[in-house]
């Protein structure tokens, strides 16, 4: 029995203690647990917030960075474009002017060719005008005066 009541004083003398645990606890839960728990949940929601936000700002950059390459695709091919379009007017005017050049090159042969023509037709005809005296004058030089016929000039 003895053992009894020095439990039944052990939980008498410890009756003050639990309600100060007790009371503490409350007072802890109402001073110091219940704001902090507001406060993470704000800084929570906060942090939610930003990470929202800040995905939200990333999906626009990326739309925005799609448009921007859209655009410089775009313009690239323009450009593109255009260079393939002025060089081939300039294959077409080198061509142009590469047919003239061939043309009055052909034009200046063909006249060359009709002006050495002409020549030696003029040639033939001097060479063969001139025949008929050389011959004369050769037999002349190489027959004695007797031998000529008679008629021969020369």
């Amino acid at each position: 029995m003895d053992i009894f009541r020095e439990l039944g004083d052990l939980v008498l003398g410890s009756i003050p203690t639990t309600i100060f645990f007790v009371a503490l606890t409350i007072a802890y839960g109402v001073l110091v647990r219940r704001p902090l728990d507001a406060v993470l949940q704000e800084r929570r929601n906060r942090t939610t917030g930003a990470v929202e936000q800040a995905r939200g700002a990333i999906t626009a950059a990326e739309a925005e960075t799609s448009v921007y390459e859209d655009k410089l695709r775009s313009a690239k091919a323009e450009i593109f474009a255009m260079r393939e379009h002025r060089l081939a007017k300039w294959q077409a005017e080198r061509d142009a002017l590469l047919n003239q050049v061939r043309d009055s090159s052909r034009q200046q042969v063909d006249a060359a060719r009709l002006s050495i023509e002409a020549s030696a037709a003029q040639a033939r005809s001097q060479v063969e005008a001139a025949s008929g005296d050389l011959a004369a004058r050769v037999l002349a030089a190489v027959l004695p005066a007797s031998a000529r016929a008679p008629g021969a000039s020369r």
